[in-house]
Parts: C-alpha cells; sequence; structure tokens
C-alpha cells in the first residue's frame, strides 16, 4: 500500500481543532424551536413507566459513574413536569450499585424485570458488564438502552444481532485510536512509548486499539513498557518507577474514575510529567470537578471519545448551552459525558415514543420503539446522535482535548480551542467488515490493521 503524508491522511480522517472547526462551519446549527406538543393519540395509561438504571454508586468508580444517575434523574425530572411520557406516564427509577460486581449485577437485572416488571433499563459503566447483561437483556426481551459499558464485544460477540438492546455511547475502540490520532497530530517525534491500563476488557482494548493506529501513523515507534493494574487499585509506585526507569518519551494510559486520580496524584511525586509527554483516552471522564488544578497542563486528556462540558463552546450550540446550565442548577456542579449520555438516552426515548403514538395511537409496545429506535436521529449536548440500525450502537463525533488551567473554573478543564473532533465514522470499522474479514481483536483492529497506509 502506499505511503501518505501524515497531514493528507489525517484530513483524509476529518480531524478538526477547536477553533479551526469553528472557523470554517461559523455558527454551528442548533435546533429548530420545538413545536407545540401535539395531543398524544388514543388511550395512554397512567401506570408509572419503570426504569432500572445501573451505575457506580460506590467506590472509586462512582466519580466517573454516579453523574450517569444524575443525568438520568435530571430528564426523568423533565418529563415528569410534564405530566410523564405522552403525558401521563410519570416515570419511576429504581437505581442498583453497579460496584456489587458482574454475577450481582446479572442478578439485579433479573430481579427488576421479573420481580420489578422495569418496562426500561439503562445505565451500566463497565465494558466488563454489558457482555453479561445484553444476552439477559435479549433472553428477557427487556428494552435495554446502555448508557456506557462501551466494549466493541458486546456487538462484535456477546450479541452479534440485537434486538431489545441498544447502547447510546460510542464504541471502545475509538477512545484507543482518537488517543492515537491526537498523539501523532501533537507529537510525531514520540519513538518510545509506555503503557498503563487497567487489567481487564478496557483497558486491554485501549491499549490495542492505539497500537494498532499509531503504527500507522508514526510508524516505528516501539513499546518500552507495559503495566496492567488492577481495577481498583490505589498505589501506582512500582507502575510508575518502572515507567521512569524505561525513559520513554510518551505514557499513554487508559486508567479512569478514582484509579486516575490517584495515579496522577502520585506521579506528581516523582515529576513524570516533567520527564515525558502523556496521552490517555479517559482521564477527564470523570466528573469535571473531580481534577485538581494540581492536574498536569497540555496532556492529551480523553473524555472516552464522547462528550466534555465546554464543547461545543458557548453560543455555538444550544442544546449544550442549555443542558450544563440546567445540570449546573439541579445538582451544583458540570456534567460529564455519563451525564450527558443518560440524559439523552431519555430525551430520545421520549421523542421514539411519542413518533410511535402518532403513527399507530395509544400506548406504543416494545416492537414499535424499537423500530423507530433504529435509524433515529436526534439532537444532544454532544451533537447529532444517530442510533445505527444494523448493531444498534450510537454514533456521534469522537472528542478528545488537552488540558488546562482556567480562572473561570476551581478545576482544570479541556481547552475549548484546542478540543479535537473526528467523524467516528472513520475511525470505526464499516457495516459488516467483520463478518467478511473477522473479529480478533474487534472488526475495527482488522481495519485498521488491513486499510489504513502507513504514513510518510
Amino acid at each position: 500500500m502506499a505511503e501518505v503524508s501524515r497531514r493528507d491522511f489525517l484530513n483524509a480522517l476529518g480531524v478538526t481543532v477547536g477553533a479551526a472547526a469553528g472557523a470554517s462551519a461559523g455558527i454551528l446549527p442548533g435546533p429548530s424551536k420545538a413545536e407545540a406538543a401535539e395531543p398524544p393519540k388514543g388511550k395512554i395509561p397512567d401506570t408509572p413507566y419503570k426504569i432500572g438504571h445501573m451505575t457506580f454508586f460506590t467506590g472509586p468508580a462512582a466519580v466517573l459513574g454516579e453523574p450517569s444517575y444524575k443525568g438520568h434523574i435530571l430528564a426523568a425530572e423533565e418529563i415528569n413536569a410534564q405530566g410523564g411520557l405522552l403525558g401521563k406516564r410519570k416515570i419511576e427509577t429504581l437505581k442498583a450499585d453497579e460496584a456489587a460486581g458482574t454475577d450481582a449485577n446479572v442478578k439485579e437485572l433479573r430481579r427488576m424485570k421479573l420481580s420489578e416488571k422495569i418496562d426500561l433499563f439503562t445505565g451500566v459503566i463497565s465494558s466488563g458488564n454489558t457482555p453479561a447483561l445484553g444476552p439477559v437483556g435479549e433472553e428477557l426481551k427487556l428494552l435495554t438502552i446502555f448508557v456506557d459499558g462501551c466494549t466493541d464485544f458486546l456487538w462484535d460477540k456477546a450479541v452479534p444481532n440485537p434486538h431489545y438492546i441498544f447502547r447510546i455511547t460510542n464504541m471502545q475502540s475509538a477512545d484507543g485510536v482518537t488517543c492515537a490520532v491526537a498523539t501523532a497530530m501533537t507529537w510525531p517525534q514520540v519513538r518510545k512509548i509506555a503503557h498503563i491500563h487497567p487489567d481487564y476488557s478496557y483497558g486491554r482494548n485501549a491499549r490495542d486499539h492505539f497500537t494498532v493506529a499509531i503504527e500507522k501513523l508514526i510508524p516505528g515507534t516501539k513499546i518500552v513498557y507495559e503495566g496492567w493494574p488492577k481495577l481498583g487499585t490505589t498505589d501506582f509506585t512500582s507502575h510508575i518507577t518502572a515507567v521512569l526507569a524505561a525513559k520513554p518519551d510518551l505514557l499513554v494510559s487508559s486508567v479512569w474514575g478514582g484509579d486516575y486520580i490517584a495515579m496522577y496524584k502520585q506521579a506528581l511525586r516523582y515529576d513524570l510529567f516533567k520527564k515525558m509527554k502523556f496521552s490517555s483516552t479517559i482521564a477527564f471522564g470523570v466528573a469535571p470537578h473531580a481534577i485538581g488544578k494540581d492536574h498536569p497542563e497540555g496532556v492529551i486528556a480523553g473524555v472516552h471519545s464522547n462528550y466534555y462540558f465546554n464543547y461545543p463552546p458557548q453560543g455555538r450550540w444550544p442544546a449544550n448551552d442549555t443542558f450544563v446550565k440546567k445540570y449546573y442548577d439541579r445538582w451544583k456542579e458540570y456534567p460529564n459525558f455519563q451525564s450527558e449520555g443518560s440524559y439523552v438516552t431519555l430525551q430520545l426515548l421520549k421523542q421514539v415514543i411519542e413518533r410511535a403514538n402518532r403513527l399507530v395511537g395509544g400506548w406504543p409496545d416494545d416492537e414499535a420503539i424499537i423500530a423507530l429506535l433504529e435509524g433515529a436521529l436526534t439532537v444532544g449536548p454532544a451533537g447529532y446522535l444517530q442510533m445505527r440500525a444494523d448493531n444498534h450502537q450510537g454514533y456521534k463525533d469522537a472528542v478528545t482535548g488537552f488540558s488546562m488551567n482556567s480562572p473561570d473554573y476551581p478545576f482544570q478543564i479541556l481547552d475549548p480551542k484546542k478540543i479535537i473532533t473526528i467523524p467516528i465514522r472513520n475511525i470505526t470499522a464499516p457495516p459488516g467488515w467483520g463478518d467478511a474479514h473477522g473479529k480478533e481483536p474487534t472488526a475495527t483492529y482488522t481495519w485498521i490493521e488491513k486499510t489504513w497506509p502507513k504514513v510518510a
């Protein structure tokens, strides 16, 4: 395959950076004003619409996961203030703590459906949980919209032909690829790379997809260290000292939540960030206020390729302006990508139910809701979201950025002038690729390996 220049290839991927994107596009098109709500057709029951929402409420993962519940409650309260779904069915939320572990989470999902008679299951943070919960949702014929649990494995292997389950967040492979693209744009001179990732599916996936992409974007790189701390690790000293001994140009990490907070604060004691570049897939995925002013500036601080509260910037996307204000007014903090995903989940559900009612009258059954969720396009704080009809995966632009201190916030933020965005379709495998070319370790991995050129 002929080599191409790095700049030409990144342009072909549709990569844009902060102000450059705004300058070329002008003011981003905002959502149109909502039309006056039509009265629902037919008979609508007034029984509660019961939703089970699972996320991390305890442990180090709660700093990333609990905002999922807050986004969900914000949307539920808005809908209930209007009388409920179709003006009559108030949303009732049953919550579950994902920290209980995969086996307990599966049992809780069954209990919610069989005993509590929930109508919808949402939430879930860990990519170790959705491959176990997805097949159970299908078995129970339970309408499910995962907010996260982003592993490609869910669609590639666990539920290759989904009917009842959907997912809002970008697929996990996008994290590693987005991180690699941002690294190649910013520090194309790096050659020696160290890795620290959590020792489970998310960390393995992040390492694999960063590596396959970086080998195309910066040929000649070499891995000089790999560390695999267990999820929930609080002491990263051994990994930090091993990285320093390896003397890399770059450290890449997908450590997340409270684990990441512990890791970066310990790394500061060793001046690690002064001795190498740093790229993360999900450092700023936590609740924004969890990141201290002491965090290193100018590093690639990923947000799970999904959303950060200051982008699109104020005045360019009314949906984000409104959401951030409402969320802050309700919770006295700023939202993360989990908050946005949960909020959009219920707003999308509301839109689909209203559309189904206009088409068929009365309360739509799950089959009508599913038919309209497939291929649905909606506007959210992060921009446009499309639900792919083939694999029930939500598609929106991938996002990452650079850490900075701002006088406007008591915590560190992403630099709004340097946000990197990439059309998600350009960094994930196209429909059907895995079936034709293999899915090991993922369809996106084989697609990049076989189709991306090595840049000159």
